[in-house]
């Protein structure tokens, strides 16, 4: 950094901002809808839908279940569920996916394992899409 930038300013969190991510630790298991307004980091496993406002990130010995509905989706570990990411959806290496994507960017790195259909759009999410009734 250069000595003639000023520093980043922390964010201040206000009554309702969520300051740190949710956490989903290794060993535990939910069986539901879970729905955050920040950001959530799955390492357990989830059996339902997922809808986080923020980032998901799903660790290498997380395991997902259902549907997921988020702004960014970073995965490392084991999905098999249809997504939906608004932004950006990052398949890791040691990734296992099985579902369809909708997203406007998708990153797979070599490795991913990725087994469905992937739709890039820049609009609305695609719901017909995504339950298997694909518009032409």
């Amino acid at each position: 950094m250069n000595l003639n930038q000023t520093k980043p300013k922390m964010k201040k969190y206000t009554n309702g901002d969520t300051p740190m991510p949710n956490m989903l630790a290794v060993g535990t298991k939910v069986t539901g809808d879970i729905e955050s307004q920040g950001d959530i980091r799955i390492d357990g496993h989830i059996k339902g839908k997922v809808n986080a406002l923020g980032k998901v990130v799903v660790g290498e010995k997380g395991f997902v279940e259902g549907e997921i509905e988020c702004k960014r989706i970073d995965i490392s570990g084991k999905v098999e569920a249809n997504i939906n990411a608004g932004e950006l959806a990052v398949l890791k290496a040691s990734s296992n996916v099985k579902g369809d994507i909708v997203t406007p960017k998708i990153s797979i790195e070599p490795g991913a394992v990725f087994i469905g259909n992937c739709l890039m759009n820049t609009g609305e999410k695609k719901t017909e899409f995504l339950n298997g009734k694909q518009k032409k």
